[in-house]
């Protein structure tokens, strides 16, 4: 049986530039290696998915954030897992985003995305936010 995990992502724009939003490139040697995703990670038991993903940025990223939201939710299952992912509006109220936890970060447009290998999770959402159907207006 695949494990299944819960996942929560984050829509982060760059300050001063609502058209970008921060994207990060997992790390080489571990699974799906080198993929482009959103910020984010894992649900620990117990903890709530807004908790989590300011966790999972503070950890990784080294930012505080204001995490809004819930925008996009899809599963997609994977040979070895099957992923619920949570997208979330969020801020960065504090820190400059360093790839801690990532070989690199970009802010991009959703258009200037699709040219990037995403895992396949990321896939419909990115298709969502290129098509506008997020609303991300509060």
């Amino acid at each position: 049986m695949v494990k299944t995990v819960r996942v929560v992502a984050a829509l982060i724009p760059q300050p001063g530039d609502g058209a970008r939003f921060l994207v990060q490139q997992r790390l080489p040697g571990g699974s799906r290696a080198l993929l482009w995703e959103f910020p984010g990670g894992k649900v620990e038991p117990g903890e709530t998915e807004q908790a989590a993903l300011a966790r999972e940025c503070r950890e990784e990223l080294d930012v505080e954030l204001d995490v809004g939201r819930r925008l996009w939710e899809g599963r997609h299952t994977y040979p070895d897992l099957t992923v619920e992912l949570v997208l979330y509006g969020a801020r960065m109220v504090s820190g400059e985003p360093k790839p801690l936890g990532a070989h690199a970060l970009r802010f991009m447009t959703p258009a200037e995305m699709q040219a990037l290998p995403f895992c396949e999770a990321d896939i419909p959402l990115l298709e969502d936010l290129v098509a506008g159907r997020l609303e991300l207006s509060a």
